[in-house]
């Protein structure tokens, strides 16, 4: 049996690794990029943390695996007819079974000006070109941006937001920088942060956030951006430092094949009972539509029931629910939410720890997951990142 995984995130590779156990199956993982990503640690990663707590060579994940082969490529086209598809590079692969599992793209809803100013944190690139930017800035005689803006009150922003003033008092003493105290803001369209969660979990995070120092914006809407300014409800907001990480959308994949499958309103795949968009075909993680998807655990779960369904080891309906969901806000400080529990603290943080060690050891071997967890207390000297060396003026 020749199973084709597309995908390097939480539930590609889950898949992949609960397939490579049965030596009769040969799997082949297609991925866009060289490493995994563990999304969860990018903002900490962006905020001077370790790089080892983000990124991990998949080679080294499945080098124990001589059943499993790594192709990176990007997946262009499919057949299901045919069951062929094709890449960027031109290849055209047959499969028996097809997992796919791109995760989301980056949206900034047609609003002038953000793809080309604003900074991201959702890969290493734009990791890099953000923490560039930011020594770049506070290696200038006048020192920093004096207002930076975050873009999304979800738990990216929050997460952000919250670890960016350390960041800026260490690169304030690292550089000698003399100005005044500069301003973080989140802007945010919903009525509140964390709009996901419940109100009380919310009311929590806001005023540990005013804690912090963090100035949040609610009920605004971001117009443009241009060189000098983001225009929020109208008036412009004077920075150069305009971090987005509000809005995500399906990969573009699917609707360039959309002719493949059956697609929701918001572009996310409709799959059955077994998470099949058809007999030979399996969508996962968030390009199902699933009302619970976007969330790590979720993929992880997805991919051990897809891989237990392929090898016929359970023959169960996929059933989905609300998970936990912790955010951390600031040092040994995070928001624990489950139906209707929900608190914040040190408790709170504790579980965080937990949850990102079994979310390390869901992929990675026992010491590798060790080393990745232990790295989120290292921090990195002018953001030298995995090849990607940043050099101040």
């Amino acid at each position: 049996m020749h199973i084709t995984v597309v995908g390097g995130g939480f539930g590609g590779v889950k898949t992949a690794l609960e397939l490579a156990k049965n030596k009769k199956v040969k799997i082949t993982l297609i991925s866009d990029r060289p490493d995994f990503q563990y999304y969860p640690a990018l903002y900490s990663t962006a905020t001077g943390g370790s790089h080892l707590q983000s990124w991990v060579p998949l080679g080294e994940i499945f080098d124990v695996y001589d059943n499993v082969t790594i192709i990176i490529d990007t997946v262009t086209k499919l057949d299901k007819t045919k069951k062929i598809i094709q890449t960027a590079a031109g290849k055209k692969l047959n499969y028996d079974t097809l997992v796919l599992a791109l995760g989301s793209v980056t949206t900034y809803f047609g609003i002038p000006g953000l793809d080309h100013y604003a900074y991201g944190i959702k890969s290493k690139d734009e990791i890099t070109r953000l923490k560039q930017h930011l020594l770049n800035d506070f290696s200038k005689p006048n020192g920093a941006d004096s207002h930076f803006l975050i873009v999304g009150a979800g738990p990216t922003g929050v997460e952000l937001a919250s670890s960016m003033g350390d960041y800026i008092k260490h690169l304030k003493k690292k550089f000698g920088t003399k100005q005044s105290p500069i301003k973080i803001s989140i802007i945010e369209a919903a009525p509140r942060v964390l709009p996901r969660m419940s109100e009380q979990a919310s009311a929590l995070v806001l005023r540990r956030l005013k804690k912090l120092g963090i100035h949040v914006e609610l009920n605004k809407k971001v117009e443009e951006e241009t060189a000098d300014a983001l225009i929020v409800s109208g008036k412009p907001i004077k920075s150069h430092t305009v971090i987005w990480t509000s809005g995500v959308a399906n990969a573009p994949f699917f609707k360039a094949n959309d002719s493949q499958f059956n697609l929701a309103p918001n572009g996310r795949v409709i799959v059955d009972k077994y998470l099949r968009a058809d007999k030979h075909v399996y969508v996962i993680g968030d390009n199902a539509a699933n009302p619970f998807g976007g969330l790590a655990q979720v993929a992880i779960k997805d991919g051990h029931f897809v891989a237990k369904h392929i090898l016929k080891k359970s023959h169960e309906k996929y059933t989905s629910g609300p998970l936990p969901v912790v955010v951390p806000v600031g040092s040994h400080w995070a928001i624990f939410e489950y139906k209707k529990l929900h608190f914040g603290g040190i408790a709170g943080a504790a579980i965080r720890q937990a949850a990102d060690f079994i979310g390390y050891k869901d992929v990675l071997s026992f010491k590798r997951a060790f080393r990745a967890w232990t790295a989120q207390e290292e921090r990195e000297d002018d953001a030298i990142i995995a090849g990607f060396s940043v050099e101040k003026n």
